[in-house]
């Protein structure tokens, strides 16, 4: 009798044990499922559910309905390379200032277009500066298959950079500026090692780290606490190095920023619930170079310039009259 007890006790535990693995594998499967769930959300390109739409019409009470007017009608040169990995085919606007030698980067955020940046090729053509504004990979007419966040696309702004001078000679004077995604790309490509005709940058809103933005939209579109935030975020991480090739924690702005030495503007609304504004004033510390900080007032994520076009104009335009000539 002991033996047929200790039996079925020994039978109770083994199904107990099973149980419990059943259990573990069933929230591991739950957990990895919802971590490619949020990837598509994430770094899929397609219509984002979390993002306003914009409206192609364009209408006089826009604040900056004359740059936007003035980005419609104006001619615009299609340029094309190859992504520096050599996978995708790149498109980019060139549009020209007369014979000028200087020539402004303009890096589109999330999920934006060259198109979409015409007010700001505006704001720089008015200050005497060429613009080359690319798609990044995976967004408007460039190829690709995810979005990078900036990691990859660092790169890539570094080959439009060498085929820019390659094209129109090695005089130009060369600024990098970013909005939102584009800030943390132009952040991230300041740690490169780059032409000496890269003479500065200008980020608006860029954050700190895809893994410290990716973490914040958890809290904040959805409302995740900790757990199950963690893991969640770590699996997502892990299904971006299979597909993107990077842990999102090594797509740092601050990381870049430690190496770079040359001049940065940094610009953040301080209403902006996207990208926090706290994230500017960590960017901001990390840099090497010459800097100075604008937060604008009553501004929430990208609005900085539609709220203030005269002050936008005029911090971006004194901070680069000391080092570009």
């Amino acid at each position: 009798m002991k033996k047929v007890a200790l039996s079925l006790k020994q039978l109770k535990h083994k199904k107990l044990l099973l149980a419990l693995i059943v259990i573990i594998l069933l929230i591991c499967i739950g957990f990895v499922s919802a971590g490619f769930y949020f990837f598509k959300v994430a770094c899929v390109p397609g219509p984002k559910s979390f993002l306003s739409s914009s409206s192609s019409k364009l209408t006089k009470s826009d604040p900056l309905y004359h740059e936007k007017k003035w980005f419609r009608d104006s001619t615009k040169q299609k340029w094309h390379i190859k992504s520096a990995d050599g996978q995708y085919q790149l498109t980019a606007n060139y549009l020209p200032y007369h014979n000028s030698n200087k020539t402004v980067v303009v890096l589109p955020g999330y999920m934006d277009t060259k198109e979409d940046m015409g007010e700001y090729d505006a704001l720089f053509h008015k200050m005497g500066y060429n613009t080359l504004t690319p798609d990044p990979r995976s967004q408007g007419q460039s190829q690709g298959k995810y979005i990078g966040y900036g990691w990859p696309e660092k790169n890539d702004v570094k080959k439009w950079i060498e085929f820019l001078l390659q094209k129109k000679g090695q005089q130009q004077q060369i600024v990098v500026y970013g909005l939102s995604m584009g800030a943390a790309t132009a952040m991230m490509v300041s740690g490169l090692e780059l032409p000496h005709q890269v003479k500065a940058f200008v980020e608006d809103c860029g954050y700190t780290s895809v893994k410290d933005e990716i973490e914040h939209e958890a809290k904040a579109l959805y409302n995740m606490p900790a757990f199950p935030r963690f893991p969640l975020v770590e699996i997502l991480s892990g299904i971006n190095k299979m597909k993107v090739g990077y842990f999102m924690k090594d797509g740092s702005s601050i990381t870049q920023l430690h190496k770079n030495h040359r001049p940065m503007l940094f610009i953040h609304g301080d209403r902006d619930k996207f990208v926090p504004t706290e994230m500017v004033y960590q960017n901001y510390r990390a840099t090497r170079g010459p800097k100075k900080l604008w937060i604008a007032a009553d501004s929430a994520h990208a609005k900085s310039f539609a709220n203030h076009p005269k002050a936008y104009r005029k911090h971006i335009e004194n901070f680069l009259t000391k080092y570009v000539k």
